[in-house]
């Protein structure tokens, strides 16, 4: 059997999810597919997918082939697009990470323009306040906000976002307005975190940095949490500025100890290391790398 058609099946069953939905976007029949899979997983000598009455997963050889196979095939498409088209366009499924309250204010408005630009992308967008593991999950574009601490990965800043610190009037009505950020300790800090209740927050005075042991009695993994927690009056947030966007217009919250707060956090674009980087993926990439820095 033609190892080309193996390999095309066994990425339309990874994609699809299974053998009858890789059937449907294949043209061939499921039996044509799954004679391909067995064909192949005969010729390596593996098991690549783990099979039962309900589902059809990888196995950990069958992830490695796939990360391996699936750039050098959409390597090739892009190389026949080029010879077929005159004018080459982008096209195909990107997926894209970003946390949950910077994607949903800066990168999902932004994707009409980006797919009116390219009509030929698909975009499957995956917001999360977890950091995914760009192999593991398939990300072919990151938008981090922040330190990035993969050290594989290809990392293009584009953006900075300062740091602001936060509360409603409702709240600093009775509680006071912190002077210096050693007031802090006699406030109700909400921290952006899923493991404690306090957190250490960083500043700057005329001694240099310093940091202050905050606490509170609302945590939370969820950006949007905390920004719920501080439009509600329960207490104060540090934030970046890009994830509060509008907020900082509401008539009932205001920034304190501005003086005292000079961290700016970057915003990147990342791709996972590999040797070959689909068009559409630098595409989306200089798409995001012009509009971000105007909608921030």
């Amino acid at each position: 059997m033609d190892r080309f058609h193996e390999l095309n099946a066994f990425i339309a069953v990874v994609e699809a999810g299974g053998f009858s939905a890789a059937a449907r976007i294949t043209g061939d029949s499921q039996s044509a597919v799954s004679k391909a899979i067995g064909a192949l997983e005969k010729r390596l000598g593996v098991v690549l997918f783990n099979r039962s009455t309900r589902s059809v997963t990888l196995t950990d050889q069958g992830q490695r082939y796939y990360d391996r196979t699936k750039p050098l095939v959409d390597e090739m498409d892009e190389a026949d697009g080029e010879l077929t088209s005159s004018t080459f366009n982008a096209s195909g499924l990107i997926r894209i990470a970003a946390a949950s309250t910077f994607g949903r204010l800066h990168i999902l408005p932004l994707i009409p323009d980006l797919l009116s630009q390219n009509p030929g992308l698909q975009v499957d967008l995956v917001l999360s306040d977890f950091v995914r593991g760009m192999v593991e999950d398939r990300i072919d574009l990151a938008v981090r906000v922040g330190a990035v601490n993969e050290l594989d990965a290809i990392v293009r800043r584009v953006a900075g976002t300062p740091l602001v610190c936060v509360g409603s009037r409702r709240y600093f009505a009775l509680r006071g307005i912190p002077k210096t950020p050693t007031d802090l300790v006699d406030h109700n800090c909400l921290v952006y975190s899923g493991m404690t209740k306090s957190a250490n927050w960083s500043f700057t005075g005329p001694g240099g940095r310093f940091s202050v042991s905050v606490r509170g009695n609302l945590s939370s993994n969820s950006v949007e949490t905390i920004r719920a927690g501080v439009l509600a009056g329960v207490g104060i947030g540090l934030f970046t500025k890009a994830s509060l966007a509008g907020e900082l217009r509401h008539p009932d919250v205001i920034s304190v100890l501005d003086e005292f707060v000079s961290d700016v956090r970057d915003v990147s674009l990342i791709w996972p290391q590999r040797r070959y980087v689909p068009a559409r993926v630098r595409r989306a990439t200089d798409f995001f790398a012009a509009a971000l820095p105007q909608h921030i």
